[in-house]
């Protein structure tokens, strides 16, 4: 273990590790919300965010990003933002059109709509590994890094960053994990006053506590789930602009990994809890990072899961352990 490294660089090792949770926890938003409504696990969920970061990559090379600089790179990562979050809920809807409603309507049992989920996920994963495949055919790349800017795309957002890394206090800092920490957690604010203040928010929390009197009450359980879908859809695209901010590359099957630390972090927090989530997926960010320096990079991934169950063994509902349904305006 090497303490040394650690403990010298722990402030930024914290930093970048609460960039990586802010991405899983927003991610985590669709899970917990679908969890929270439908009481099931919307597998599929990573895929929506992996679409999303396509849209992304997209719209700035159709927009010229290699060559912009100050507004006109602001306004390709606006429209690039705005890209990411349409493309992301559009296949949010869909998804729930094809792969939940059906199964709802017949009342089918959980696992049914469970297996619908897996192999959603499969059917959109694989569908973009065809256009990976025949991109690749052809010459064409999925790394940002030749599109945006001179080199990485921190150097150039005009007014918001000056340099690739600011000095805090003697600590280096990105500006780009500052700008994906401040970014997920005011829309995780947003989302979560929004669940608790409006009027469509509180017939959201209704069917989560109860879908029968919620109906009975003039809640229209289908409008319900839609808007549940497509606020997890519209957050997993926010996830996927900020991913490609940060990364730079995507892949096909980029929403595996990060879909299972995603869910990770909601389980986490407590399923089925929005504060839960954010609280999940910043902790798995800094747990994991902090490991990674500790014991090294290969032991990433198990640090993160082994901090999972050890939080399970004592607390099974997570750290925060309160449903959607319950939560308080």
């Amino acid at each position: 273990m090497n303490f040394e490294f650690f403990f010298n660089n722990l402030p930024g090792l914290t930093i970048t590790g609460l960039a990586f949770g802010a991405i899983y926890a927003l991610i985590a938003l669709g899970y917990t919300m679908v969890y929270g409504v439908l009481q099931l696990i919307n597998f599929a969920h990573s895929e929506v965010f992996m679409y999303g970061t396509f849209a992304m990559l997209w719209t700035v090379m159709a927009l010229g990003g290699a060559d912009a600089n100050g507004v006109e790179l602001v306004a390709i990562l606006i429209a690039s933002l705005v890209a990411a979050m349409a493309m992301s809920a559009v296949i949010a809807l869909i998804l729930e059109r094809v792969a939940y409603r059906p199964l709802i309507k017949r009342n089918a049992p959980r696992l049914i709509a469970l297996i619908s989920a897996i192999g959603a996920s499969f059917v959109l994963a694989e569908l973009m590994g065809l256009r990976d495949r025949v991109a690749g055919w052809f010459g064409l790349d999925d790394d940002l890094s030749g599109y945006v800017g001179k080199a990485r795309i921190n150097n150039s957002i005009a007014g918001v960053v000056d340099a690739p890394r600011w000095n805090v206090a003697g600590i280096s800092v990105s500006s780009i994990d500052v700008l994906v920490i401040l970014s997920a957690v005011g829309m995780m604010v947003v989302v979560d006053q929004f669940v608790r203040r409006s009027k469509l928010g509180k017939g959201i929390r209704a069917t989560a506590q109860d879908p029968e009197t919620a109906s009975m009450m003039g809640v229209n359980p289908t409008r319900t789930i839609q808007m549940t879908f497509l606020i997890g859809g519209l957050m997993a695209g926010v996830a996927a602009f900020l991913y490609m901010l940060k990364i730079e590359t995507t892949k096909f099957d980029v929403g595996f990994l990060l879909g299972v630390k995603a869910f990770t972090a909601a389980v986490l927090g407590g399923i089925g809890n929005l504060r839960g989530a954010l609280l999940g997926g910043l902790v798995l960010g800094v747990a994991e990072n902090w490991g990674s320096a500790l014991f090294g990079t290969e032991w990433r991934h198990v640090v993160a899961f082994v901090l999972l169950v050890v939080i399970l063994l004592f607390r099974p509902t997570g750290l925060l352990g309160e449903s959607l349904g319950k939560a308080r305006a």
